[in-house]
């Protein structure tokens, strides 16, 4: 049998180990791939940051402002106000989190793909060892 490489190591190792993070940042610059280059995901992390934060102050002033008026209709339209409010805080909520996970979706599938090569790079030696 042949022993792992040093960027592959036991699933015991916690994964914020220096070692292994070392390991795997050597191996995506030897790749020559991108890491972390997509703006695009930040972009939406932080426009839904953004979102999230005006439909709460959307929702609180027009919550602040509903309760001074007693005329029915102004406090509908206040309710109005307020639901779009907490739809554009849902909304913002959901483009943040749909920009981080597509940001740690992309690091997984990076890992996978040296850890892979590397096995594969192992079992391909272990072959012409055999032979």
């Amino acid at each position: 049998m042949t022993t792992m490489s040093s960027s592959i190591t036991s699933s015991a190792e916690p994964a914020h180990s220096g070692k292994r993070g070392a390991a795997f940042a050597d191996a995506v610059a030897e790749k020559s791939l991108k890491a972390d280059g997509v703006a695009r995901d930040g972009v939406t992390r932080a426009a839904g940051l953004a979102l999230a934060v005006v439909g709460i102050v959307l929702a609180l002033l027009a919550w602040i402002n509903s309760n001074g008026l007693s005329d029915g209709r102004d406090i509908a339209s206040m309710q109005i106000l307020a639901i779009v409010g907490v739809a554009v805080t849902v909304l913002g909520s959901g483009l943040f989190v749909a920009g981080v996970v597509a940001r740690v979706l992309r690091l997984w599938l990076l890992r996978q793909l040296v850890e892979s090569q590397d096995r594969a790079d192992q079992l391909a030696a272990a072959l012409a060892a055999r032979d």
